[in-house]
């Protein structure tokens, strides 16, 4: 296994599919394989064998946008059905967390800027990520960078800086 120029994970294709048998990997998202017969043989072994397994997107068909990649790629996050978009309102869960106008009208603002960017999806999957974390005890940053204007992100736990209190635009993340 090695990191390419690109951050992207190269490794062979029997390493791949051996930390995906093994449970050492939930997926092979972000894992880079450019032997295409070996992305069908593996798509045509999953359809007929494990219903559980991810299947791989080839980014460089000529059929598929790098927006469908990145679609089938959300669609395929390793994210319990309680979390999804269809299952979990995001917006609503961030609502409720709200005390006060001020912190409604922030967040109501922040939303249409993540929906603007086709984020709020990710939202859901933030959610579960802290979740995650804390139910393991997993110690994460109290902020970093520009994430910390977001007060939605603050809400879901993922910081601990409040951008109300600070004055902080959320443009500045949202760049």
């Amino acid at each position: 296994m090695k990191i390419n120029a690109y951050s992207q994970v190269e490794v062979s294709e029997t390493e791949a599919f051996t930390a995906l048998y093994n449970n050492k990997i939930a997926s092979l998202n972000g894992v880079f394989i450019d032997n295409f017969d070996t992305i069908e043989q593996y798509n045509q072994a999953k359809s007929t064998n494990a219903d559980k397994i991810p299947t791989l997107f080839k980014l460089l068909e000529s059929n598929l946008s790098l927006e469908q990649f990145d679609v089938n790629l959300q669609d395929d996050w390793f994210m319990p059905e309680s979390y999804k978009p269809t299952s979990f309102n995001i917006v609503e869960y961030l609502l409720t967390l709200c005390k006060n106008d001020v912190e409604t009208n922030r967040v109501l603002d922040e939303l249409k800027l993540f929906a603007q960017y086709d984020m709020i999806d990710l939202l859901c999957y933030l959610k579960y990520l802290v979740d995650t974390m804390r139910e393991n005890n997993i110690l994460w940053g109290v902020g970093r960078g520009s994430s910390v204007a977001s007060y939605c992100l603050y809400l879901l736990g993922v910081h601990k800086v409040n951008s109300i209190t600070y004055d902080l635009d959320i443009r500045e993340f949202l760049k």
